[in-house]
């Protein structure tokens, strides 16, 4: 099974975007599927606030966890800071957004929000192309 279409099932399974993708490439750093879940687990849904989109900021740390090494320096920094820029760059030029509130064209951070989301069914009817689309990204700038 490809990277991509795994982080995909493991969102439609239960796991939210953040997760999908550290889960999928967090294993490759030594990290148990336990950390992954527990360490992305408040970054679903833009951080519940309608923020950074949780496929994005789980992306951010897999190139954190792939380009910054143990021991950081200017360089390092300097090497992170242009994954990252890269990394939302793309993302945004494929998808419009990097914020979750207009990916899902409502806000999730309000009930009025949530209802909409529901209605919408935004996490299966956007959502998963979120997360794929992230997990292409990564597999086109990783190393």
């Amino acid at each position: 099974m490809s990277r991509v279409k795994e982080t995909v099932d493991r969102f439609n399974h239960g796991m939210n975007c953040a997760q999908s993708i550290i889960g999928t490439y967090g294993p490759d750093y030594n990290l148990s599927e336990d950390e992954c879940l527990r360490i992305a687990s408040g970054f679903g849904g833009g951080m519940r606030r309608a923020e950074v989109c949780g496929a994005v900021s789980g992306s951010i740390m897999v190139l954190g966890l792939d380009y910054n090494p143990a021991d950081i320096t200017d360089s390092s920094k300097e090497m992170i800071n242009a994954r990252v820029v890269d990394f939302t760059n793309k993302f945004e030029q494929k998808c419009g957004s990097i914020l979750c509130r207009d990916l899902l064209g409502c806000d999730i951070s309000t009930p009025e929000g949530q209802q909409e989301a529901k209605e919408k069914n935004t996490s299966t009817s956007i959502c998963p192309g979120l997360v794929q689309s992230a997990a292409q990204i990564l597999e086109e700038i990783s190393p």
